[in-house]
């Protein structure tokens, strides 16, 4: 019986989307649903907007291209069915990020907003909110996955077992990597560039209490360009989607209060509720960093110089001096070990490091250590670093010695694949699909999407 509303409900919103449409000027083009999974709609204009995307970042296919979108689609669909029965939720932060990241690319390859509007033939609000709704779609489909395979292990035997079946042909080749140590210092006066930032935020604060909005002063000033652009609005958070110290001061706040200054680990904020549900928060942020001179950049930097000339094989080697005098928990009582997260290893590839790093270290052999210089940590606040080539390890074939961590990865990802698809080809015979007769002839790369 299901089915059959399904069925019908397809039909009357294609009927009405092309009596819509017909009463459109001839030249208009047609928008249509191709297909519907679960109540989930897929529109023509859907698939040939992706098609305008990945030719502009350079994918090509040698197959169908629409019938690649149409399936991709259809799979995102079964995953935010699932997502919206589990009450996930997206990281409008990060959305509002990648969205700004993607737009730059489109800029740098059409060269300005004219161009890319007719290119789309959209103008850039609309293409803004497009991309705002995709990404949105795509972090809940990665979060959904993601809980599908949360549970996937592998085993060294099975991890072996999959080095075997590669043909010696095929065999990855692992890239140059390098083992780093570090020494961290914090930018000195430190102190006084906090206490400068404070002062501004304080006068932004008093600004609001006599009457200034909010939401205007953090387009103006708040450093998070991301949630700036909303007026400072984060959307509805848990308090585990929030670094601790904001989730403190915002889950306390009365609606249209606005907070004391709050020290997290991306620099400092001011905080107004704006609505609190059940238990999720909407508030609106503005964020400032602390801005440090030149004096106080050249005095970090002399104080690494002056730790690089006590540094002797003989007498102080950068193992102890990393545990002396880095400012970086992380490393220090590790003789500045780096860790790469993406990894869990000491290794990292180029793509791996900050630029700054890397730019710093390329040239450098292995057991020699950097001028001191300025990079940003995870959080993208200012700190000065020393580092010291421990290792580098050339170009090669893959070998389980050598890089088990790497090939572990890539039998653990096999297994996830196949606990996917298993979990893609159960809710495929679950869920509602319906294929417009137009996308009939499309060769799938896998079956069951054709009932």
């Amino acid at each position: 019986m299901m089915k059959l509303v399904r069925i019908k409900m397809f039909f009357l919103l294609s009927l009405a989307m092309v009596l819509f449409y017909g009463n459109l000027k001839a030249q208009t083009v047609i928008d249509q649903i191709v297909a519907v999974v679960g109540d989930e709609m897929i529109m023509l204009s859907d698939i040939e907007q992706e098609a305008m995307r990945q030719k502009m970042q350079g994918y090509t296919s040698e197959g169908d291209i629409k019938c690649e979108i149409l399936e991709q689609l259809m799979v995102q669909k079964l995953l935010l069915d699932q997502a919206k029965l589990d009450s996930l939720s997206s990281n409008e932060i990060g959305v509002e990020r990648e969205v700004e990241q993607r737009l730059r690319y489109f800029l740098s390859q059409m060269g300005n907003e004219a161009a890319l509007e007719k290119y789309f033939n959209k103008a850039m609000y609309e293409i803004r909110n497009d991309l705002r709704d995709i990404i949105r779609q795509q972090q809940l489909t990665e979060q959904m996955r993601s809980k599908i395979v949360e549970n996937v292990k592998v085993t060294p035997s099975e991890v072996k077992k999959l080095f075997k079946t590669i043909p010696s042909d095929s065999i990855p080749i692992i890239p140059e990597q390098y083992v780093i140590k570090q020494i961290v210092i914090n930018p000195p006066a430190s102190g006084d560039a906090k206490f400068l930032v404070k002062e501004k935020l304080l006068e932004l604060r008093e600004r609001i209490l006599n009457g200034e909005r909010f939401s205007t002063l953090a387009v103006i000033y708040s450093e998070d360009r991301a949630s700036a652009a909303k007026g400072g609005e984060l959307g509805f958070r848990s308090r585990d989607e929030l670094v601790k110290s904001f989730a403190d001061a915002a889950f306390n706040l009365k609606e249209g209060q606005v907070s004391s200054i709050v020290e997290s680990e991306y620099g400092f904020h001011i905080i107004q509720m704006v609505e609190k549900r059940d238990n999720q928060v909407n508030v609106r942020h503005i964020l400032m960093k602390p801005s440090y001179t030149s004096e106080m950049t050249a005095a970090a930097q002399q104080k690494l110089d002056s730790i690089a000339n006590l540094i002797t094989p003989d007498s102080l080697t950068f193992e102890i001096a990393a545990l002396r005098f880095s400012e970086d928990k992380k490393t220090r009582l590790n003789g500045g070990l780096m860790v790469n997260p993406q990894t869990g290893t000491s290794m990292f590839q180029k793509e791996h490091l900050a630029p700054a790093d890397f730019y710093v270290i390329k040239d450098l052999k292995k057991g020699e250590v950097s001028r001191p210089f300025e990079s940003r940590d995870e959080h993208a606040n200012v700190i000065f670093k020393l580092i010291k080539i421990e290792d580098i390890i050339p170009s090669h074939n893959a070998s389980l010695e050598q890089d088990y961590a790497t090939i572990q990865n890539l039998a653990k990802q096999e297994k996830e694949h196949e606990v996917f698809m298993k979990w893609i080809e159960k809710k495929k015979k679950q869920a509602f699909i319906r294929i417009d007769p137009s996308f009939g002839g499309c060769k799938f790369s896998t079956e069951g999407w054709k009932k």
